[in-house]
């Protein structure tokens, strides 16, 4: 199953919302979440968080109470993380993120750590950016116009081994070690090839671009 976990923060265009929501089997509103996604018109089939950033609480009086878990401010986990935990005890093998985008630091940095788990979302959403993750010797094709702005962030200490077709500067024959990355390259075909090396890789790009895996 397939999900997707709106958050609060800075989030993509709820047109981009809603289609997204559209393609999954589970959508989960975390915290302030809630808010984005009665903007878009977006029923949440889950709703979990403290709500301490969620401006108008009386929201949560027009979602199933049985549908709605809600923990103490007091709590290891950001909300995020609590979403992401139910996804995968609802059986959701692919999850995404949409929104933690600006806002407070801590966050941003929060979210950037959860892709250095074992488990990990599989995309993350923000206002105009999209961050894919590339399991190691993986393959993706992009598809996205000419010249747009691709970054590869290793999500490992020692990356090497690393493929690339169709951007300006290619990813071959790179050796980075631990805090290396690449930023700001550019496509020069449509559909441009990135092959991770050694270690997963952290693959951002324009909102609304295509991801493809293959084999």
């Amino acid at each position: 199953m397939r999900a997707l976990i709106i958050t609060g923060g800075e989030h993509p265009p709820v047109r981009f919302l809603r289609k997204l929501a559209g393609l999954m089997d589970v959508v989960i509103a975390a915290d302030s979440g809630l808010a984005v996604a009665r903007e878009g018109h977006i029923a949440p089939d889950w709703i979990v968080g403290d709500f301490d950033s969620l401006g108008d609480v009386k929201l949560l009086a027009e979602y199933p109470p049985a549908r709605t878990v809600r923990y103490s401010p007091e709590k290891d986990d950001t909300d995020t993380e609590l979403a992401f935990r139910l996804a995968r005890e609802l059986g959701c093998a692919h999850i995404e993120v949409a929104g933690a985008g600006g806002g407070r630091i801590d966050h941003f940095i929060a979210m950037y750590a959860m892709f250095l788990r074992e488990e990990h979302p599989n995309a993350w959403h923000a206002h105009g950016e999209s961050a894919f993750w590339l399991r190691a010797g993986g393959v993706a094709r992009l598809r996205l116009t000419l010249q747009s702005l691709v970054s590869v962030f290793p999500l490992g200490d020692i990356c090497n081994g690393m493929h690339s077709d169709g951007l300006q500067w290619t990813l071959d024959g790179l050796d980075w070690g631990k805090g290396r990355f690449g930023i700001s390259n550019r496509n020069t075909v449509r559909e441009p090839v990135i092959r991770a090396g050694s270690c997963p890789l952290l693959v951002v790009a324009p909102l609304g671009c295509e991801f493809f895996l293959q084999q």
